[in-house]
């Protein structure tokens, strides 16, 4: 399934096909100035999936201090369900997960198939933004994820050396 998939950092060039995912997904899509600001972030994490050379979904995940605000993911619309967001998740987490990182992010009550997803990583409701979204003021659901000490010292020793 995912097996020709490619994931790598985002870059400016790809912000055409990616502007055109982000239509297609969201009522209230991010501008291209948005995206610009994201990937100009050092510290953020910004991530490409491509199949075939062909952008098919994108995350973004910026740091505040101490916290990772997963920003955005999305997937064109013909590859939904196919697992392309659960490898961009795994990805931003082999990359930032340390003991104790936080990472937060807010996501449309009415959006049960994302809920989901982020339950599996171990997010949890903390909350709601009421009217967050400007289209139709729906709620937002904030949901926050913890990295345990635990895990992460089980995955790193997972991928230590033998």
């Amino acid at each position: 399934m995912n097996s020709d998939l490619h994931i790598r950092r985002l870059a400016y060039a790809d912000l055409p096909q990616v502007i055109a995912i982000e239509r297609r997904a969201f009522p209230t899509p991010w501008s291209l100035a948005m995206f610009v600001l994201e990937l100009s972030k050092p510290s953020g994490i910004c991530l490409a999936a491509l199949r075939d050379d062909r952008i098919v979904g994108y995350l973004v995940c910026s740091r505040y201090d101490t916290v990772w605000h997963l920003m955005n993911v999305a997937v064109d619309e013909r590859l939904r369900r196919d697992g392309i967001a659960t490898v961009l998740l795994e990805r931003l987490f082999e990359r930032a997960d340390r003991p104790g990182v936080q990472y937060t992010l807010e996501v449309r009550l009415s959006n049960e198939p994302a809920i989901a997803l982020y339950e599996r990583f171990g997010f949890h409701s903390a909350g709601l933004r009421r009217g967050y979204y400007h289209d139709n003021k729906e709620d937002a659901l904030i949901m926050w994820r913890t990295v345990a000490a635990q895990r992460a010292e089980a995955d790193e020793a997972a991928g230590a050396p033998a």
